[in-house]
């Protein structure tokens, strides 16, 4: 069973930093595509980026595009989603998801793809 594990959030101010990881246990990461999701209070949650299992397809949101970069290292059985610019409304609880798929680079962006979740890591941005 896969397990994933995310860390890295905190509080950062406006126009800062911060790198969230998600660490996978359990099982090879390499077969399965990966995402970032998000969930602001009294929001669904939000598809934020999504990267192909073998790392060469990247699809993201446009609220974050150019912002935020998601990447992952199969070695560590790792992925990351690197934020810059953060701004305010980037405020959530983010998700690291995975999707089941040893075949094709299929990039998935809908939360009801996604068979594994974590438990999620806050990040708070302060204006």
């Amino acid at each position: 069973q896969l397990q994933l594990v995310e860390s890295g959030g905190g509080l950062v101010q406006d126009g800062g930093s911060l790198r969230l990881s998600c660490a996978a246990s359990g099982h090879i990461l390499s077969i399965y595509s990966m995402g970032w999701f998000r969930q602001a209070p009294g929001k669904e949650r939000e598809f934020v980026a999504a990267i192909s299992r073998s790392g060469g397809s990247m699809v993201y949101a446009d609220s974050v595009k150019g912002r935020f970069t998601i990447s992952r290292d199969n070695a560590k059985n790792t992925v990351y989603l690197e934020m810059n610019s953060v701004k305010p409304e980037d405020t959530a609880v983010y998700y690291c998801a995975a999707k089941f798929q040893p075949i094709t680079n299929v990039v998935p962006q809908s939360r009801r793809e996604y068979d594994h979740w974590g438990q999620g890591t806050q990040v708070t941005v302060s204006s």
